[in-house]
């Protein structure tokens, strides 16, 4: 069974697929390797460390995805002009990815057009045994710490506070907003830097994980906040009135702030907007905010993708692809996260993938199958099954006084028991 790792084609993407560990492992269980020549050169792994590991070096994406039973990329794959991709899959070939799903369903149907099974990695339940398959949570964690490295890279003065025959530098003053993965390790990062670090996300669960690494939680509205997270561990979109309370909240604690990193991200949707330019406008020249949901629309809207540029005296920090940013360890994880959702199901005598389609993380990545799109999110049924388990809408005064007098007339009142008879 071959399993081809090309060369990432997409603009500004530095990471691969695999590391020799992964390589070793997949030869090991007796599949054919084939990487594409200078698939890692941008993760700091030569042709020579793959071919060392087993792998066969192939020299164009042809020769790569030639009779490919599976494919292992980052991004999805290129459908149009010279460089696509989709093209030069076989009929029946299995895709690992990050896809990008609920956002380009159009694709979706030509993977299924092509008769290609289809695997939406950052669709990955959000389960305990399926941690070491998450790419989401192992690229947040490194574009959370590549953050705060970036904020010190951009602020004019130190982080830690110091005290010299000069005179006592007043430590750096950090905001977190969002705090899953990526937040959680932007906190410790900015702690061990000597930063004062303060957090806020919609999620109250995260209070004492934000105080656990040495933050200080900044509540916005405490009931809101009960409901605010998903079955999966993700957060919710939250209602108008609560951004509103969040806006007054933060206004007034952003102003004495030196570095400000938003995080939020609601998988599917546009990033809310948690930085507005009036609060851009209120804080210290020389501020940092460090936007990682520029991508997705930004939580500042007046951040830009890929640049790093300065309004109202502030610089808005908004490097796209952050975990590229620190490609060798990006790609050796995410290759990780990809043979530990495989190995499960190898069938180690045939040398080939048995899928179980019951399993909880392949029922929740599988995309296409068959020819066509059986995600329920991309069908539809994700919803019906949503609007299924809505509970019955409360009734009017009228329905309850209508049933109270039903039940009245119906039910014969209970019997007063009898005083016993003295002696």
């Amino acid at each position: 069974m071959k399993i081809a790792i090309p060369k990432e084609r997409r603009p500004g993407e530095t990471r691969v697929a695999a590391s020799a560990d992964v390589v070793k492992k997949l030869v090991s269980l007796g599949f054919d390797v084939v990487v594409e020549k200078d698939a890692g050169a941008q993760a700091s792994v030569p042709d020579s460390v793959f071919k060392d590991a087993g792998a066969t070096i192939a020299g164009t994406a042809a020769d790569t995805f030639k009779d490919a039973d599976v494919v292992f990329k980052i991004q999805r794959p290129i459908l149009e002009g010279d460089n696509n991709e989709l093209a030069l899959m076989k009929k029946g070939a299995i895709l690992i990815a990050q896809l990008g799903a609920a956002t380009n369903k159009a694709e979706m149907e030509a993977y299924a057009k092509a008769g290609v099974t289809s695997f939406a990695m950052e669709l990955m339940p959000r389960i305990s045994r399926a941690q070491s398959m998450d790419i989401l949570s192992s690229q947040a964690n490194l574009a959370g710490y590549k953050s705060v490295l970036d904020a010190a890279h951009e602020f004019g003065r130190a982080f830690p506070m110091m005290m010299t025959a000069a005179g006592t530098i007043a430590p750096a003053k950090v905001f977190i907003m969002g705090v899953g993965v990526a937040g959680l390790q932007a906190i410790a990062t900015a702690k061990r830097l000597g930063a004062v670090v303060t957090a806020t996300d919609v999620r109250p669960a995260t209070k004492e994980q934000v105080e656990s690494l040495g933050g200080k939680f900044l509540v916005v509205d405490p009931e809101m906040e009960k409901d605010a997270q998903t079955e999966g561990g993700y957060a919710k979109e939250m209602p108008p009135e609560y951004f509103e309370k969040q806006k007054r909240v933060v206004a007034e604690h952003i102003t004495k702030q030196d570095i400000v990193i938003t995080t939020a991200l609601i998988p599917g949707r546009p990033a809310p907007v948690l930085v507005p330019e009036e609060l851009v406008k209120t804080m210290k020249p020389g501020s940092v905010i460090v936007d990682l949901a520029v991508e997705a629309g930004g939580n500042c809207p007046i951040s830009e993708l890929g640049r790093v540029v300065e309004k109202h005296g502030v610089k808005i920090v908004g490097h796209e692809n952050v975990p590229g940013r620190l490609a060798e360890d990006a790609s050796a994880l995410f290759a990780k996260n990809l043979f530990n959702f495989i190995a499960p199901h190898v069938d180690k005598e045939a040398k080939t993938l048995k899928f179980d389609f019951e399993d909880e993380t392949v029922s929740g990545t599988c995309i296409t199958r068959d020819g066509k799109i059986v995600h329920p999110v991309l069908t539809g049924e994700a919803a019906k099954k949503k609007e299924e388990k809505k509970p019955d809408p409360e009734p009017s005064v009228a329905e309850k006084k209508d049933s109270d007098e039903k039940v009245t007339e119906t039910t014969p009142a209970p019997k007063t028991p009898s005083a016993k008879k003295k002696g």
